[in-house]
């Protein structure tokens, strides 16, 4: 679990101390380049996608929205009636979720800044993890969703960074960089080889491509 806590304290920084601003404008309605227009429809049609794996009724039913980042996902499953628990690592993006969500549905969301991963937060019926694994090695996303599906009745949906040509060429370019000037880099992953790292249960369920944003839904069932 080194190299995990070890990535998991480098994004926190990255999202607190360099990126919350560019993130918070990225997830509201504000104006922004592009090609941050492009990533901005990528993830909303990839939400879409993830939130069309859950029952349209959430009523009553218990999610884990595992890093929730500015909480877009977090809304869209308390307004069907679900009790969220929300977590980042970020405590700077958790304040900008908690101040975003509309007041009629705040009795159902718990906001928490910590580990997704930790066992106390409790069991769940389902748990989604929107691109919040994108940063980690095959070993440590399959050990991250051994522990997640162990707490959950029902699927775990995440994403992952696809191993395409593209996405490899963008991560080994990165790994140049000094690695004080890094931010977080995503690990492409072939969805074959997390399966079996998994011991198998793994199962696609589609890919989005916007511009700069690509991205792979996959999910654990029960």
């Amino acid at each position: 679990m080194a190299d995990y806590v070890a990535t998991r304290d480098r994004v926190e920084d990255y999202f607190d101390r360099t990126a919350t601003t560019v993130w918070e404008r990225l997830t509201s309605d504000a104006p922004v380049s592009r090609i941050r227009q492009t990533v901005r429809e990528g993830r909303d049609a990839m939400r879409a996608m993830m939130l069309g794996r859950l029952p349209a009724d959430l009523g009553g039913v218990r999610v884990l929205d595992a890093g929730c980042g500015a909480g877009q996902m977090t809304a869209e499953l308390a307004a069907r009636g679900a009790d969220v628990t929300a977590i980042d690592i970020s405590p700077r993006l958790i304040e900008i979720a908690a101040a975003r969500l509309p007041e009629r549905d705040r009795a159902r969301v718990r906001f928490v800044a910590g580990d997704m991963l930790a066992p106390e937060h409790g069991a769940f019926d389902f748990i989604v993890a929107m691109d919040s694994l994108i940063y980690y090695s095959t070993a440590d996303i399959a050990r991250a969703l051994d522990g997640l599906r162990a707490r959950a009745a029902g699927r775990v949906v995440f994403t992952v960074p696809p191993r395409t040509p593209l996405l490899m060429a963008m991560w080994q370019a990165g790994r140049l960089f000094p690695r004080a000037d890094r931010s977080p880099i995503m690990v492409p992953q072939d969805h074959r080889a997390l399966a079996r790292a998994l011991g198998g249960g793994v199962g696609r369920v589609g890919r989005v491509q916007r511009g700069f944003y690509i991205s792979e839904c996959l999910e654990v069932r029960p």
